[in-house]
Parts: C-alpha cells; structure tokens; sequence
C-alpha cells in the first residue's frame, strides 16, 4: 500500500491558501479515483481505495503543517508503510515558480517546516515527495504571512493546471517509478512548463 499524504493547516480560513496545495491534489485525487477521506486515523482525514492496480491511503494530516510528521508516522507505523518506496509526501515550496513541479525521492527540508517535522519522525530524509511551486515572497513580506495568503486569480488557474499535473505524476510514480516520473516532470519544469502557463494564463484572462 502506498500512502499519499498533502501537507496543509485544517480550518476554513486556510482553504485554497498557497500552505495548502498539497491538500488540494489530495482532495483532486480523491474526486478523480472516487475515494472519501473522511475517516479520522492517526490524526489524520484518510480515505482507501486503489490506484494502477496498487492499494493507496490518502491522506490529509490535521496536525497543522509544523506537525505534519507526528501523524504521517502513526500512519506509516499502523498500516506497516516502507517509508523510503511507499510514502509520497506532497507540498508546496516557496523556491519554486508558482506552476512548477519538482518531484525528488530524497533531499532536506529545503526550509519547509512539514518536511522538517516528518523528516525528524521518520528519522530520514529518504522518501519521495512532490513539490509545488507557489512562488517566492515578494521584497518586505513576513514568510508565514505569505504562505498562509491566498493566490491571484492568475496564479490560481496556474496552481489548479499544475494540481493536475501533480495527481498525474502520482500516478506515474505508483505505475512505473519515481525516476520515470522524475525523468518526465522535473524536465518539463526545467523549461518552464510554458505550454501550462500559457493554458493557465489565458483562462484566467476569459471574461
């Protein structure tokens, strides 16, 4: 079984913020595979079905992003998860151009304070995670501030383009591997994923 975590803050007032993208692919999963994540485990919203062929767990931590870890490892220990092949962690990243997708199978925490706490539960850095841009902070803005606001109406068609993306590079990486998915998304991103940014761009543009 693999377990397909989104990182994100619970509430209301976080929905849609740019903390929470990795709740969002989840929440797309879910609508796409048919999958309600609404039972409570690990302190955590969770729905089971399957992907490829394959038994998946998504799931939504409730710990708030900075906790991320503590519910990941309960899930990970009570549905007996091989961290380093069957865990996906999914995440925005501030380093990232909003749209761009970034796919690694090990590495830091790059200053994501989810990633950290998980890193420091697992007592290991070797899972797969995929990460979102969502953009840098502009010149003067305090860094929780900006990823707990909310996106443009431009950059949220782009975020919603690339949620897609991402659920698909999910997919790939539960079908073949995380080096095929790799291989095809973070190249594509390399060049900038403009053929995305464009769709995404002109929509938010229609009347």
């Amino acid at each position: 079984m693999y377990l397909i975590a989104g990182l994100g803050n619970p509430g209301r007032k976080y929905q849609n913020s740019r903390h929470n993208v990795g709740f969002n692919v989840i929440d797309l999963l879910a609508r796409q595979e048919g999958i309600r994540v609404l039972d409570c485990r690990q302190k955590a919203l969770v729905g089971k079905g399957r992907l490829g062929g394959e038994g998946i767990l998504l799931a939504k931590p409730q710990t708030y992003m900075n906790l991320s870890g503590e519910s990941i490892r309960g899930l990970a220990d009570y549905y007996k998860i091989e961290t380093t092949r069957q865990l996906i962690v999914i995440s925005d990243d501030v380093s990232l151009n909003a749209g761009q997708l970034r796919i690694r199978k090990q590495g830091s925490a790059g200053g994501h304070n989810g990633l950290k706490d998980i890193i420091a539960h697992l007592g290991h850095d070797q899972f797969i995670r995929v990460r979102i841009g969502v953009g840098g902070k502009p010149e003067g803005y305090d860094l929780a501030d900006y990823v707990l606001g909310h996106f443009s109406p431009q950059e949220q068609k782009i975020i919603e383009t690339t949620a897609k993306t991402a659920a698909d590079a999910v997919r790939l990486i539960i079908g073949a591997d995380a080096d095929t998915a790799m291989n095809r998304y973070n190249t594509r991103n390399e060049k900038g994923n403009k053929a995305a940014f464009r769709q995404a761009e002109a929509e938010a543009h229609e009347p």
